[in-house]
């Protein structure tokens, strides 16, 4: 978003004893993004000195127009309304902020410091027009993993205080969606109706350790300007047994019918998508198990971005700030070629590899990912896509690390959306000496490239990449066995391990860093995500002509 040039009123509230500013801390600490497979592992704070209150707005005189839709008045900081809020807003105002730190400052929500940083980055790469894009900067949040602790009579239902499972209760958080703040207010109400006894992590005893909300905006039956603000929010309860046969799994379904009966789609509120179940007895900070199960409510839960439906069971990554991440990927289709073919590693449902398939009419879209648990929405999210599409559309349980250049072969163009720490270092060599590979076909590539083999250990790998792999449309065509990428688009959402992958990539010379945007996935955090996109150097032919020797 280009900053407007406009007055900056600037309210400061002192309290003697604090001291200020606060020794920063780095935004390493708050991940907003999970791994990819099932050990996730919730947030964690640290503990702040209060701050003095920082309201900062533009003067209504000189506000210039805001090309983002207006702030709705259920989203807007308290004590405002829709008539008397300027045009752009953005001081948090949230009463948990001194003593949470889910969000590390509480003004100039719409520009973090990190995006100064970043901008000085990339010119100094050669890349002078870094844009940083900024949506919704309250209630963004769609997607939230909340513990739950405390007793019976007082669950605390929040995050956890840096370096201990100490749980700070978060029933106003300006983060989150407005309909996930009640969403948990009705959670918390079952638990004190139900006597329902929070995880208690010393004695392992207790039944709900943790919440997922998820809210889907996908209501088509509404105008789209409503759609938002009347969000529908999946509940997904982890429950301390191994399955739903367990002794206390009556308090599971009474927990359950309870949520459904006063939030479901008959309540007068309706607020309740639906409600899930997952089961979790391991001691360790892995919040959810394997095992699943579907208790009310409706089973698909669909989202709109990158202009196509997509599905996300409740054990499938999804992005916490859905509009922002639609912002990003309709930046990403201007840099692939209509007609191209496109790896997506760390693909998740493959979200980013089906709507290029949809929009660029991609000929061929491999969609690699580790977690087996994200096939069934890329599944579901196939059915969906317009039958226009004729090219080859696949997704693959794999491993991007081992053998990563197999991936890479005969695609125009690479995808990568790692999760914090960065690129595997095995794509990154791959990617690195890429230009000075000889490659042969690989096991992963399409059968009709595979040579006949006998070896069991061969043939138990094709068996299992057949069973954990999806093929859609005309089986993959035979690419070049020499064909090599020439652009690569990386997605980040760690700041630091981008910045090291970065500097690697452009010192082997085999790549040239060309675009580079910035998006506000995480207002009031001093995390960005980073949209760059990089181009494959080729070598320059020798024109067979000698330099003539002088002397």
């Amino acid at each position: 978003m280009v900053r407007p040039s406009c007055t900056i009123e600037i309210f400061i509230l002192l309290n003697d004893d604090i001291h200020y500013p606060f020794p920063p801390r780095s935004p390493e600490k708050f991940s907003t993004r999970p791994p990819r497979a099932t050990e996730m592992s919730l947030y964690t704070l640290p503990i702040r000195p209060t701050y003095p209150i920082i309201t900062c707005r533009v003067s209504p005189a000189t506000a210039p127009t805001v090309a983002s839709p207006p702030i709705p008045p259920s989203l807007l900081p308290p004590a405002t309304s829709a008539a008397t809020v300027p045009s752009l807003t953005c001081a948090l105002q949230c009463p948990h902020f001194e003593s949470c730190s889910g969000c590390t400052h509480e003004f100039n929500l719409h520009r973090p410091v990190i995006v100064d940083e970043a901008s000085n980055f990339f010119k100094g790469l050669g890349v002078s027009d870094f844009t940083f894009d900024s949506c919704r900067l309250w209630g963004w949040r769609c997607r939230a993993k909340l513990a739950v602790r405390g007793s019976s009579e007082n669950p605390l239902i929040g995050l956890y205080q840096e370096g201990t499972h100490n749980v700070v209760d978060i029933p106003q958080c300006k983060a989150h969606h407005p309909n996930i703040n009640a969403a948990v207010e009705l959670l918390r109400k079952g638990v004190r109706e139900l006597n329902i006894e929070p995880y208690d992590e010393d004695q392992g005893t207790g039944d709900l350790r943790y919440v997922q909300m998820a809210v889907t905006t996908h209501n088509t039956a509404l105008p789209a300007v409503e759609r938002y603000r009347n969000g529908r929010v999946q509940v997904a309860l982890v429950w301390n047994s191994r399955n739903e046969k367990s002794s206390n799994s009556d308090k599971l379904n009474a927990l359950a019918n309870f949520l459904w009966r006063n939030g479901g789609s008959r309540s007068k509120l309706h607020l309740v998508h639906s409600v899930w179940a997952n089961f979790q007895t391991s001691t360790n900070n892995i919040i959810f198990g394997n095992r699943w199960r579907h208790l009310l409510g409706e089973r698909d839960f669909w989202e709109h971005v990158g202009g196509i439906d997509i599905s996300l069971d409740p054990s499938s990554f999804g992005q916490a700030n859905t509009r922002a991440f639609d912002s990003l990927l309709r930046k990403l289709h201007k840099y692939v070629p209509f007609g191209a073919s496109v790896a997506d590693l760390y693909a998740g449902a493959g979200v980013i590899g089906l709507s290029l398939a949809a929009t660029k009419k991609c000929r061929s879209v491999k969609c690699i990912e580790i977690n087996k648990e994200s096939k069934p929405s890329f599944e579901k999210t196939v059915d969906r896509l317009p039958k226009s599409i004729e090219g080859s559309i696949s997704w693959h349980n794999a491993d991007t690390s081992i053998d990563p250049l197999s991936w890479l072969v005969g695609s125009d163009v690479i995808v990568v959306d790692p999760p914090r720490k960065g690129l595997d270092t095995t794509l990154i060599d791959a990617l690195r000496t890429i230009s000075s590979h000889k490659v042969k076909p690989s096991l992963k590539g399409s059968s009709s490239i595979i040579k006949e083999e006998k070896r069991p250990w061969v043939l138990r790998e094709r068996e299992r990449v057949k069973e954990f792999s999806v093929q859609v449309g005309r089986e993959t065509i035979s690419e070049d066995p020499q064909s090599l990428p020439e652009t690569l688009i990386y997605i980040s959402c760690g700041w630091e391990s981008f910045k090291e992958d970065c500097k690697s990539l452009l010192n082997s010379k085999s790549w040239q860093l060309e675009k580079a945007h910035g998006f506000n996935f995480f207002p009031g955090t001093q995390s960005i995500e980073v949209l760059a996109v990089f181009k494959r150097s080729l070598k320059k032919k020798k024109t067979g002509k000698k330099k003539k020797k002088q002397g």
